[in-house]
């Protein structure tokens, strides 16, 4: 068996992001998580908020890596991961929270669109969505360290790139999240914050 994948940044934003999460997803219960990368979130995530359900999805080649880390933890709440590419098939859901890090910036623009499209499919009316990651806000880099981040995203793939907030945000209007926080975390990242409003009655 190949050895178990570690991602370093994992260890160090992680409690940064529970923090989040804990107010954020205190009354959630289905939890997709976009990009699963390592599993290392999800394992780390899933013990310390038992009441979620965790469903981790990534790319069919990350899968093997996560399953390694869930069968380790082998928690109660850890379902098998599912295959997904944001600009393909969703899973059914509904759920009634998605949370992602460190994505936007590596897919292209048309995944980043993908992306909240297909949140806003699965998402339950009233339901919440965070993101994590570095973003720059109005069309400027927040920090040197975010400038020169963004050249190595460049230089590795011309498509991806940190995004400008606005941008994001108009994206999540268009699906019916509205912003509900935005908390600055270590490292020049941020977590964004939005619920999807409920269906008016008719």
């Amino acid at each position: 068996m190949d050895a178990k994948p570690f991602a370093p940044a994992c260890e160090r934003n992680r409690d940064p992001i529970l923090a989040v999460l804990r107010t954020q997803f205190a009354d959630r219960r289905n939890v997709l998580e976009v990009g699963s990368g390592t599993g290392q979130h999800a394992v780390y995530f899933a013990a310390a908020m038992p009441w979620l359900r965790w469903q981790c999805a990534d790319l069919p080649s990350q899968l093997p890596g996560i399953r390694q880390w869930l069968d380790e933890a082998d928690l109660p709440n850890t379902p098998p991961p599912l295959a997904l590419d944001v600009s393909g098939r969703w899973p059914a859901g509904p759920y009634d929270a998605v949370f992602s890090a460190n994505i936007l910036h590596i897919v292209g623009w048309p995944g980043v669109e993908a992306f909240f499209a297909g949140v806003g499919r699965v998402l339950e009316a009233d339901g919440m969505l965070v993101v994590y990651g570095p973003f720059n806000e109005g069309g400027t880099y927040t920090s040197e360290s975010n400038r020169d981040f963004d050249a190595w995203l460049k230089a590795r793939d011309p498509r991806s790139g940190i995004r400008d907030l606005e941008a994001v945000q108009e994206l999540a209007a268009q699906v019916g999240l509205h912003a509900v926080d935005n908390v600055a975390m270590p490292a020049n990242n941020r977590c964004l914050v939005w619920r999807r409003q409920a269906r008016a009655a008719r």
